[in-house]
């Protein structure tokens, strides 16, 4: 089979698995199902076979975050890499240009070199004269080459400048999400992973706080994925816009977000957590086509602090557990972990 004919029949198998699971065929879903029915990604294969095989809808929400995973990371990776050949490109040539002014400097050294010697000989007015004349032309050929010099070196600065500059916006944008433009789960990692080892270094109080828009299935089965997309981003803004600061306000997957509060005690924090909460249920979504209202949006918080046998890992587990034990309590609210060890304590 030709790779044509290959690339066809994966289309069209692509194609024919988004039809029967209800998937909208969008370009970036379409990415995901042509790299699962082409095999080029194992690992979406396999989290595509095990959805099919539980029987599990293929949400916008969760189609978004495989694609963040897989595909943006990926083309981010090739956009640095190709930035970074071109920086060391640039690099490169400035020293072989500084290279050959070393050789030219050389050569003229020797010039000066061989026309003092020959000064020491004491010859006739007339060889003098065409000693002079051709040290004459030598350092104004000299002369050349260094402005020549200088003028590269400085478009080459400018180069380097503009190349470092663009390296530094391509790796900003792999630490972004794309649909809400705040930090994705990449950057939220790396930023708790920071946040940890500053808290244990300078002994002072870290929260986390999880949150998850409620009833978002809904919004999207009701309205579509474009209005899922729209939720998205109005709970980033609301998140962007009400964290300050040291703060870090992230998308951790799918309706799922994260804001890493460094120097912060969990009374504070749980104040910030309903902040950020009021913020979104006053908001009105609103379809952009019509004006018609759509209704209200809300969240669930859980909200966990930093304890000395604490790793990233049980932090996160500890206010997820938070956080539903908000969705079990009725949603928009925002539970601590004082509140559940007070539920816990009525239960027993």
């Amino acid at each position: 089979m030709s790779d044509k004919d290959h690339a066809q029949q994966c289309a069209k198998a692509a194609l024919d698995i988004m039809a029967e699971r209800g998937v909208a065929p969008t370009p970036g879903n379409y990415e995901i199902f042509f790299a699962y029915a082409s095999g080029e990604n194992a690992a979406v294969k396999r989290i595509i076979n095990d959805r099919i095989q539980a029987k599990m809808p293929f949400t916008q929400a969760m189609l978004d975050d495989l694609r963040e995973r897989f595909f943006s990371a990926a083309r981010m990776e090739k956009a640095v890499e190709k930035t970074s050949s071109e920086l060391t490109g640039a690099v490169n040539a400035v020293f072989e240009r500084l290279e050959t002014h070393g050789r030219d400097t050389e050569a003229y050294s020797r010039t000066l070199s061989a026309a003092s010697g020959e000064l020491d000989l004491q010859k006739s007015p007339e060889a003098m004269r065409t000693l002079v004349d051709n040290l004459v032309a030598a350092t104004h050929a000299m002369e050349t080459r260094t402005k020549d010099l200088e003028a590269d070196l400085q478009r080459s600065s400018q180069n380097v400048s503009e190349l470092k500059a663009k390296l530094d916006d391509v790796r900003k944008e792999t630490l972004t999400d794309v649909l809400t433009g705040i930090p994705n789960r990449k950057a939220f990692d790396l930023e708790l992973d920071r946040a940890i080892e500053m808290a244990r270094a300078e002994r002072t109080p870290l929260c986390l706080f999880m949150c998850d828009i409620d009833h978002f299935k809904r919004f999207n089965d009701t309205f579509g994925h474009q209005t899922g997309d729209q939720v998205l981003r109005l709970v980033g803004g609301c998140l962007a816009e009400n964290v300050k600061g040291r703060d870090t306000a992230a998308r951790y997957g799918g309706e799922e977000f994260a804001v890493i509060l460094p120097h912060t005690a969990l009374a504070d924090a749980v104040f910030v957590a309903d902040q950020i909460r009021r913020a979104v249920e006053s908001k009105k979504l609103v379809k952009k086509t019509t004006g018609d209202i759509l209704g209200s949006i809300s969240i669930s918080l859980g909200v966990a602090q930093l304890g000395p046998d604490d790793d990233k890992a049980s932090l996160i587990a500890r206010a997820d557990t938070c956080l539903y034990g908000a969705k079990h309590a009725g949603r928009n609210r925002v539970v601590s972990e004082v509140d559940a060890e007070a539920a816990h304590v009525d239960a027993a």
